[in-house]
């Protein structure tokens, strides 16, 4: 009899263990979004650092400035080099390989003491990394690339960003809780970029580990979405219809083009599909999620203070230090949250001092 009752303690146990593995990936999905989603108020970046490197003029190499991510980093230099007391001239790559070509070699001839690589792939411009480093240009980056700090390879002193393996995992786990563990996915992502496809390719792998099922993976150039979106949307809803529950994208510029498609097909604002981004928290994202028109979510990153962060490691590059080690915060914004860590500017800006902690380390 004792014998027999084990077995079925044993046996129940076992069943119970199940269901309790079957609840999990809800459970975990939720337990990342509310992570994500609180509010930004400690400083858990660098406190030491060297002191102002005076008279430096530095170049900021925007790969588009009409992306609301890149826009929002360059803002955030600009800003950073005036505290430190720096000259900066902004470069616009307008969102073409020939445009950032070209504003690379105006860069090099500006001989200026650092140029910032923000937001494209540095190895599509390997000439130009290989003639900056010969002329002993320090490079920092942001979103240069898969790599997050130092990247020896390209010749960068740092790459600067979010953890964006993160980023994908808290957009993914988002859309999963809110489709009740029954989404269906449909993910755009860029391949000129080698970031753009990590974040796509852990957002996929997320949503089928949780057990979601991803429709179609699109990917369509991010510098082309006023021309590709509107027809791709219309066409992907003839295709899938009401399977087709979210929308999961690398960057926020793919919903920007969305909208009237959606609309024309009798969409609402907060119907199906839901459009979720995996960054970078534009100024567009922002209104769209406070209006409850086409988009949800946006995973955003800190662009604000990632301009610091990249004017604070070049400044170690020229005192020939280490770079920081810092990993910046993500932020889950949602229509319950956009109040609060910068929402009523349209972005993600934690109030958590960090102007004041870069300016003490520079001694200003």
């Amino acid at each position: 009899m004792k014998r027999r009752f084990f077995l079925q303690a044993t046996t129940g146990l076992l069943v119970l263990c199940a269901s309790q593995a079957y609840a999990d990936p809800m459970v975990d999905a939720k337990a990342v979004v509310e992570k994500y989603a609180t509010p930004v108020t400690k400083w858990d970046g660098p406190t030491t650092g060297p002191k102002a490197q005076v008279g430096k003029t530095i170049v900021v190499l925007a790969g588009d400035l009409k992306n609301g991510g890149i826009l929002g980093v360059s803002n955030g230099v600009e800003e950073a080099a005036k505290a430190i007391g720096w000259q900066v001239k902004v470069l616009d790559g307008a969102g073409s390989i020939g445009g950032r070509t070209a504003a690379f070699g105006q860069a090099i001839a500006l001989q200026p003491a650092g140029i910032i690589i923000d937001g494209f792939d540095a190895i599509e411009q390997a000439p130009a990394l290989e003639q900056a480093r010969a002329a002993k240009i320090p490079l920092v980056a942001w979103h240069a690339g898969p790599v997050i700090g130092p990247d020896d390879k390209n010749g960068l002193f740092a790459n600067v960003s979010t953890d964006a393996m993160e980023v994908s995992k808290a957009a993914a786990d988002w859309a999963f809780v809110d489709a009740k563990g029954k989404p269906g996915v449909i993910i755009f992502t860029d391949s000129t970029y080698a970031i753009a496809i990590a974040k796509a390719d852990k957002m996929k792998q997320e949503i089928e580990r949780l057990g979601g099922k991803v429709l179609e993976y699109v990917d369509t150039p991010i510098a082309e979405t006023s021309q590709r979106m509107p027809q791709l949307t219309t066409s992907l809803l003839q295709k899938y219809g009401d399977s087709w529950t979210h929308s999961l994208a690398i960057n926020d510029l793919y919903f920007d083009f969305m909208g009237p498609s959606l609309a024309s097909a009798g969409k609402s604002g907060t119907d199906a599909p839901i459009n979720v981004a995996a960054g970078d928290g534009s100024q567009s994202a922002y209104e769209r999620i406070r209006a409850g028109q086409f988009q949800k979510v946006t995973v955003a990153e800190p662009l604000n203070l990632q301009g610091w962060q990249l004017v604070d490691e070049l400044n170690r590059a020229f005192a020939g230090e280490k770079w920081s080690g810092y990993l910046s915060p993500l932020h889950v914004v949602t229509a319950d949250n956009i109040q609060s860590d910068g929402g009523p500017k349209n972005t993600f800006d934690p109030d958590n001092g960090y102007k004041d902690q870069y300016k003490k380390i520079w001694g200003k």
